[in-house]
């Protein structure tokens, strides 16, 4: 079950218990308060008269009262508290579209001057340029303005994977697995390239769907024809 899900199921039960417990007490007070019709006879117009003036609260009735209402609102304020830690707050986080605020151009810059991918860690991805071959078929959908955007998650095992600046090869340190610039397979015991997901450009800014990801390429898929451009940082016999 989703957490929203739960949260709806824990905020229904509250609520029904709140319920349960107020209509068995008002049925007990109704009962208690209820005049026995046995070998009763017509009351007095005096009596009905005194029978419609406010009775006084009992001090049983007052700690009856004031206990419904301290469960009521406990109840409220725990289903409030519960919903908004199960439901997830998606907005600018992992699990939606995440409008970066950035242009294109703004990114691939910063992807040229430090020969690093543009990192964002609240989506938990890295966008990186890809003009190259398989942008029109293989990644149909997935380049937008010469970006695409890869899950930072390894495919193995789910470790993060950063990308090493000497080889510049996405590195896993758990394993070693080791992925080109597009986050294609190179070598390890990742079953596939990185996974990714969809860019869009609206409004001059950049946006990444990261509510649906799209499973990495297979094995044998390069587009980049890239080769080590240095040192591993991660060896195959550390990891």
């Amino acid at each position: 079950m989703s957490r929203q899900g739960i949260a709806i199921v824990v905020v229904a039960v509250l609520f029904a218990q709140f319920v349960v417990v107020l209509v068995a007490s008002l049925v007990r007070a109704q009962r208690a308060r209820a005049p026995s019709v046995a070998g009763a006879t017509a009351p007095s117009p005096e009596l009905i008269r005194q029978d419609r003036r406010p009775s006084p609260v009992t001090r049983r009735e007052f700690f009856r009262r004031s206990l419904l209402g301290s469960f009521g609102v406990f109840g409220a304020q725990f289903g409030v508290a519960s919903l908004a830690f199960l439901w997830p707050n998606l907005q600018g986080a992992f699990g939606s579209v995440i409008d970066l605020g950035i242009s294109a151009d703004e990114i691939k810059a910063q992807i040229r001057g430090s020969r690093l991918p543009f990192y964002f860690g609240a989506g938990r991805f890295y966008l990186v340029e890809h003009d190259g071959d398989g942008a029109d078929d293989v990644y149909e959908g997935l380049v937008t303005d010469g970006l695409m955007a890869l899950f930072q998650r390894c495919v193995h095992l789910g470790c993060r994977v950063p990308f090493c600046e000497q080889s510049q090869y996405f590195e896993c340190p758990c394993h070693g697995s080791k992925y080109n610039r597009a986050g294609e397979f190179w070598e390890g015991p990742a079953p596939r390239g990185l996974d990714r997901f969809a860019v869009s450009v609206e409004d001059g800014t950049v946006r990444v769907d990261t509510s649906k990801i799209v499973l990495g390429p297979v094995h044998g898929t390069d587009t980049t024809g890239q080769t080590p451009g240095g040192q591993w940082c991660v060896d195959v016999g550390e990891a």
